[in-house]
């Protein structure tokens, strides 16, 4: 473990998307978060007063851009432009979920890239670095000109399936032709095959899925294997509840999924627990509200991964052993 350097002049900061994630993260580095104070005016605009000084100081702010997402994110370009001005010397956005993602290219006419657009607004506002945990798309880093820290979940995600002896007799499923990459990654922890549940209807997002009949079949063999579904984000539930469907259909036994971003948009939670998942193992990247805290819910959290690459990035050390091997995992 990393232990930080020359710490005097470092100052972390928390919004209020995940105050109990960046508390953890700051009691792993050793230091205290700074005093901010965000408020509203009556209309719904945010005002933020920092209350320590930044001048010449290199800034951490910790803020997941998710629900409400609109808030958090314009949280998030105020309280940099107030550090801004307060003459700190470097700012460094930590975002463990970086919100709008989905939307990284153009899949039909006359659609918005807002992947692309939060990267503008950041780098307008004249960020240094952004840290951040699984990207939708890992070419999201191109649309910034400023170092991305892209850190990855999988080794943390791997290691709850190791450590509980859950990895025997095991087939890892991607959902859709589009998450084979990111299974791909988590099979490299845990050395086991994968297979795909084939989507043929891909024009829809996962958060715009209307049913469960998307799932049509099955590349790769599940028949008599206990099955980890890996995704990113888990909005609506829909699509890990399609698929376990689909897996039971073709006779896969226990069925568990993975998951980086807990999202749980309406009723997801609902969903999930009326599937024929057994668990779902996901991350502290958002916040999830105690009403959302289901039985099949695991949550492992991110604070020693977060606090590992800030560290390094502050002692300029290398932080490429931050995706390789597992970790020791911790509950949220």
């Amino acid at each position: 473990m990393s232990t930080i350097e020359n710490a005097d002049k470092v100052r972390l900061f928390a919004l209020n998307s995940n105050p109990e994630l960046a508390s953890k993260v700051a009691d792993k580095m050793g230091l205290p978060l700074n005093k901010c104070k965000v408020s509203h005016f009556a209309d719904g605009e945010i005002s933020v007063e920092i209350e320590d000084s930044v001048r010449g100081c290199e800034v951490y702010v910790i803020q997941s851009v998710s629900d409400p997402v609109n808030t958090n994110l314009m949280e998030l370009l105020i309280m940099v432009d107030a550090l801004r001005r307060a003459s700190a010397a470097e700012i460094n956005v930590v975002m463990p979920y970086y919100g709008y993602a989905r939307q990284d290219r153009k899949a039909r006419s006359r659609e918005p890239i807002t992947a692309k657009l939060v990267a503008n607004l950041l780098e307008m506002d004249k960020i240094n670095r952004l840290i951040t945990i699984d990207l939708h798309a890992s070419q999201v880093q191109g649309f910034f000109d400023i170092p991305v820290d892209h850190l990855i979940a999988a080794p943390l995600l791997a290691s709850y399936f190791i450590q509980h002896q859950l990895t025997d007799n095991v087939v890892l499923v991607a959902p859709d032709h589009a998450g084979v990459s990111l299974t791909r990654k988590f099979a490299e922890f845990i050395n086991v095959p994968i297979a795909i549940v084939d989507n043929r209807d891909d024009s829809k997002h996962e958060g715009q899925q209307e049913d469960d009949d998307f799932a049509d079949t099955v590349i790769g063999d599940v028949k008599g294997k206990n099955c980890i579904i890996v995704d990113d984000i888990v909005d609506t539930g829909t699509r890990l509840s399609a698929c376990a469907k689909v897996l039971k259909k073709f006779g896969a036994l226990d069925i568990y999924a993975a998951a980086t971003h807990a999202v749980f948009s309406a009723n997801a939670t609902d969903i999930i627990e009326q599937s024929p998942l057994k668990r779902l193992v996901v991350t502290d990247t958002i916040k999830i509200p105690e009403e959302k805290q289901i039985d099949k819910l695991r949550v492992i959290s991110v604070a020693t991964l977060l606090k590992e690459a800030m560290v390094r990035n502050h002692n300029h050390q290398s932080i490429d052993s931050l995706f390789h091997g597992t970790m020791d995992i911790e509950k949220a």
